[in-house]
């Protein structure tokens, strides 16, 4: 999704920053049939804290996503192998010059409450996600419907957004240029429908399982506030005979070790792999590791000093050696960030934008210490402004943090503060500007280069750093326009060497999926450009 700043337990959460899992043997690690809720199948999963909201255009992270992933559904849906299959709609047609996209949407179709799923649900929610009045950070995402930029910017009407509901199973959508990706996009829990009459009858609809409706495999049964949230499965769902659980309880619990513990006593189907005991379970074969998708890094604020001196955020750059942080601290084998742009995007000529772009990110210490002089120089400073580094709650965001502490302190000679502050206060004073150096992650909403790189043009609401670029957004632009792929992805290179060369961003790793797993749960599916999916799980 474009960044978020999520708190990981560990390292892989969920689907890609902190669960770790493994096929087992019988054992107090294979996870035996949990003893709680054992007379229905029950998967229990750990969510690790309380959903930001399961209002789709408000959420916008994982920890909120992941919930609605199996709670509601859009118009298709990431299938097994990745690509998106027909979900509340049946089919869809694209015109010839790929402008204008019509949805059907299936037959008996409805809310958990019994009440039909209409087309004019995705246009109201479309539109909502659009509302300037009430902004969502996912509304960029919906920038390319016509008229979609313009009226949350407030320069436009509603009726000027191209999303119409023909009749109750006809949705007519108009681009502003063709958008290859739009079709996996509305997967999207940004893009599910909404039911109208009941958020505006309740504008907390959202925040308690009574009042909460869903369109998906499960339905919300119960919410313990920052303890617990039961799903049962939706009778009223189109494809019910396919949902094999009864249903998922997401818990709340962040703290690694407690997870872990959970997990051994059989209270939770699914854990993270402490990093105490990484080497142990690895070398027993009991860790799963899977690709995934999205970038742990940190952002410079370039409005603050020392960091609006572009040789000085270099040299902070350079003097991290992300290989041992993932060796040392996090344990769970990612690879170190090489650029902001993960693994698994395949251009037109086959090759991974990845390879094809490149070692950007590297760790040279000589290197770095030349820059700050420079950049000390460059800005008059005798002595470097204090430095503060802040991080969210989390044991492993602050060993990172303390890991970045000793590189800044032996390469650069320079001591940096910590910081600690929990999730949702370091993402308001992000996006306000406040803090010199944040910890952020990136986790993208469909599968294309341009959902990493277009946050970080000038004004975009994700881009947290205050950096500028006409080059850049000349570029971001142009990659939006650019019909040929091959064209497309070389504008999209550029892009992304250049970000790295000025440097507003530090990335230190790419997430990857590592989890233990108990030997009596099947099919999850998690999906490396969207979130963990339990439609077609089941418990032996």
């Amino acid at each position: 999704m474009k960044n978020l700043t999520v708190p990981l337990v560990t390292c892989a959460l969920a689907l890609v920053i902190f669960l770790a899992g493994c096929s087992q043997e019988a054992s107090t690690l294979q996870g035996d049939a949990p003893k709680k809720e054992a007379a229905a199948k029950i998967l229990l999963y750990n969510n690790v804290r309380e959903p930001t909201s399961l209002d789709p255009p408000v959420g916008f992270d994982m920890v909120s996503y992941d919930i609605l992933n199996n709670m509601m559904e859009g118009l298709t849906r990431l299938g097994k192998n990745q690509t998106p299959e027909p979900a509340m709609a049946k089919e869809w047609n694209i015109s010839p010059d790929g402008r204008t996209v019509t949805f059907l949407l299936r037959d008996g179709i409805k809310w958990s409450s019994g009440d039909p799923v209409k087309a004019s649900d995705f246009e109201y929610a479309w539109k909502r996600l659009l509302d300037p009045k009430q902004p969502s950070q996912a509304a960029p995402l919906a920038y390319i419907i016509e008229g979609g930029e313009a009226y949350n910017a407030g320069r436009g009407p509603a009726e000027g957004v191209k999303v119409k509901a023909v009749d109750d199973k006809t949705l007519r959508v108009t681009l502003t240029r063709p958008a290859p990706w739009l079709i996996a996009m509305t997967a999207n829990p940004a893009f599910f429908p909404v039911p109208q009459a009941a958020v505006e009858n309740n504008p907390k609809w959202a925040a308690e399982a009574s009042t909460l409706l869903s369109n998906g495999p499960f339905k919300p049964a119960e919410w313990k506030h920052d303890a617990e949230l039961k799903l049962v499965r939706n009778e009223h769902y189109w494809d019910a005979a396919n949902v094999k659980l009864d249903g998922v309880t997401f818990k709340m619990v962040n703290d690694a070790n407690t997870e872990y513990q959970l997990f051994q006593s059989g209270e939770l189907h699914i854990s993270s792999v402490p990093p105490d005991l990484s080497e142990k379970l690895f070398a027993e074969n009991k860790v799963t590791v899977e690709d995934s998708a999205g970038t742990y890094f940190y952002r410079f604020n370039t409005k603050m000093p020392p960091f609006d001196n572009t040789s000085i955020r270099r040299a902070f750059l350079l003097a991290v050696d992300s290989q041992k942080i993932v060796d040392l601290v996090t344990k769970q084998r990612q690879k170190p960030a090489a650029g902001f742009v993960s693994y698994g995007l395949k251009g037109p000529d086959g090759r991974d934008f990845r390879d094809a772009g490149g070692k950007l990110v590297t760790f040279d210490a000589a290197e770095a210490k030349r820059l700050l002089a420079k950049g000390m120089a460059e800005a008059g400073y005798a002595k470097l402004p204090e430095v503060t580094l802040t991080y969210n709650s989390s044991d492993l965001h602050q060993k990172i943090a303390q890991t970045l502490q000793a590189m800044f302190k032996e390469n650069l000679g320079v001591d940096v503060k910590l910081a600690n502050k929990e999730s949702k206060v370091l993402a308001a004073e992000q996006k306000a500007l406040q803090l010199q150096m944040s910890r952020s992650s990136f986790l993208p909403d469909f599968a294309d280069p341009i959902n990493f790189l277009d946050g970080y043009q000038s004004g975009h609401p994700m881009n947290r750093t205050g950096w500028s670029s006409q080059r850049y957004d000349g570029l971001i632009r142009s990659a939006y326009m650019e019909t040929d792929e091959q064209q497309r992805f070389s504008l999209m290179h550029e892009a992304e060497k250049l970000l790295i060369e000025e440097a507003p961003i530090l990335p230190i790793y790419f997430y990857s999926s590592t989890y233990l797993q108990s030997g009596s749960v099947t099919d999850i599916v998690r999906h490396p450009y969207g979130y963990i999916d339990f439609k077609w799980a089941d418990l032996r």
